[in-house]
C-alpha cells in the first residue's frame, strides 16, 4: 500500500468520524426540539430552550448564544461540556447510595452557610431532601463532605472529580457571559464559592400532582444541573406569559439556568429563572445541584459597561449573604426580593440585623 493510499484512508476515516458524530449532535438536538415543539408550544408561549454545543469553533458565536439564551429564557442545555459520561452516571450512583445513610449520619452535614446543610423533609417541602456542600471548588470542603456522609474512598474521588469539573464548567460559562457583554473584568467571580447539593425527591404513586419543591429562583449567580433522565417533573416559568413548561434531561446534558445575582451583575438584562418540581411519574428523583454562588465579603453590582443613560442603574450593590438575608426573613423564594434593591425603591430595603 502506497504511502498517499495510507493517508486518504486516514482521511477518509476522520471525515467519517466527524461527519457520524455532527450528525449524532444534530439527532440530539432535534430530539429535544421536536419534544419541546409538542410540549411547549400550546398556545400559551413560544419560543424553545436551546440545546448549545460548547465545542462551537467560533467563541463569538458561542458566547452570542449564551447571552441571548440567558437573556430569553434565563437557561439553556449544554452538550460537549467536559465531563465524561462515566463520570455523570458514577455521580448518579453515589448520589443515590449517599440518601441510604441512616439519619444520624445525614445529620453530621451541618450548615456553614444558611441552609448549606442537610435538608430534611419539611413541612414546606415534605417531598424533598437533600444534602449539601458549602464551596465544591476547596477540596478539603469536599473531603469533609464525605467525612461527614462516610463516603468510601471511590466515592470520595467522584466526588473530588465531578466537583472540580462543574465548578471549572461554571466559571467558564460566567466569563463568556461577561465577554459577550464586552465587560472588560471577565473573571469578576473571583472567590466566589460554589454551593453544592445531591436532591432527593420521594416521589410515588400517591405524590402524582403534587409538589417537589415550590416556585422559586435560584439566589446564586448560575446553576448547573444534572437531572433525572428517568423521572420528569422540572418546570419553568415563560417570563413573558407566566405559563410553565417541562425540561427534560437527555443524556449527556447539563441544565444551566441564571439566579438573582445575574440579574444584579446584568442590571436586568439576564433573566432569573423561576422554577419548580412537581410529581409527575411515581417514582424516586434523584439530581446533583452546582450553584456558582456570589461575593460573600462584599457588595456586588453591575459594571460600569452594563450601565449607561438607555439602562440606568437598577439596583442596589448587595452581597450574597445580603441577598439570602432578605429572601429568608421575608419568605421570598421566587425572586421578589430583587424589588427591596431596586434603586427606586432604595428606601425600602429591610435592615437585617
Amino acid at each position: 500500500m502506497s504511502l498517499s493510499t495510507s493517508l486518504s484512508r486516514r482521511i477518509l476515516f476522520f471525515i467519517r468520524l466527524y461527519v457520524l458524530h455532527a450528525n449524532s449532535l444534530l439527532a440530539l438536538e432535534r430530539e429535544y426540539f421536536s419534544y419541546q415543539q409538542r410540549t411547549y408550544h400550546n398556545g400559551e408561549s413560544s419560543g424553545l430552550i436551546l440545546i448549545i454545543d460548547l465545542s462551537e469553533d467560533s467563541d463569538k458565536f458561542l458566547n452570542q448564544k449564551l447571552r441571548e439564551a440567558g437573556e430569553k429564557w434565563g437557561c439553556f442545555m449544554v452538550i460537549n461540556h467536559g465531563l465524561s459520561l462515566s463520570l455523570m452516571a458514577e455521580m448518579k450512583k453515589t448520589v443515590r447510595d449517599l440518601h441510604e445513610r441512616p439519619c444520624e449520619v445525614k445529620r453530621r452535614n451541618t450548615d456553614v452557610l444558611l441552609g448549606s446543610g442537610y435538608k430534611p423533609r419539611s413541612e414546606l417541602n415534605p417531598l424533598y431532601e437533600s444534602f449539601g456542600l458549602f464551596d465544591m471548588s476547596s477540596p478539603q470542603d469536599v473531603n469533609n463532605f464525605c467525612d461527614q456522609l462516610e463516603a468510601t474512598t471511590d466515592q470520595r474521588d467522584i466526588m473530588l472529580k465531578y466537583a472540580k469539573a462543574t465548578d471549572g464548567l461554571a466559571r467558564d460559562l460566567s466569563r463568556r457571559l461577561a465577554e459577550s457583554y464586552g465587560v472588560v473584568d471577565t473573571h469578576f467571580y473571583r472567590g466566589w464559592p460554589s454551593q453544592f447539593r445531591i436532591n432527593k425527591y420521594h416521589f410515588n404513586t400517591e405524590t402524582i400532582g403534587k409538589s417537589g419543591v415550590i416556585l422559586h429562583t435560584d439566589p446564586g449567580f448560575l446553576t448547573i444541573l444534572q437531572g433525572d433522565e428517568d423521572v420528569r417533573g422540572l418546570e419553568a416559568m415563560d417570563k413573558t406569559s407566566g405559563s410553565f413548561f417541562p425540561i427534560n434531561t437527555l443524556p449527556s446534558t447539563f441544565l444551566v439556568n441564571l439566579g438573582d445575582m445575574a440579574t444584579i451583575w446584568s442590571n436586568g438584562r439576564l433573566y432569573n429563572m423561576k422554577h419548580r418540581v412537581n410529581c409527575i411519574d411515581p417514582k424516586v428523583r434523584f439530581s446533583v445541584s452546582s450553584f456558582l454562588l456570589g461575593p460573600m465579603d462584599r457588595d456586588l453590582e453591575a459594571p460600569a459597561e452594563l450601565v449607561d443613560d438607555e439602562h440606568p442603574r437598577l439596583y442596589k450593590p448587595i452581597s450574597d449573604g445580603g441577598l439570602r438575608k432578605i429572601r429568608l426573613s421575608m419568605n421570598l423564594h421566587d425572586g421578589e426580593s430583587l424589588k427591596f434593591i431596586t434603586i427606586k425603591d432604595v428606601n425600602a430595603v429591610p435592615k437585617i440585623d
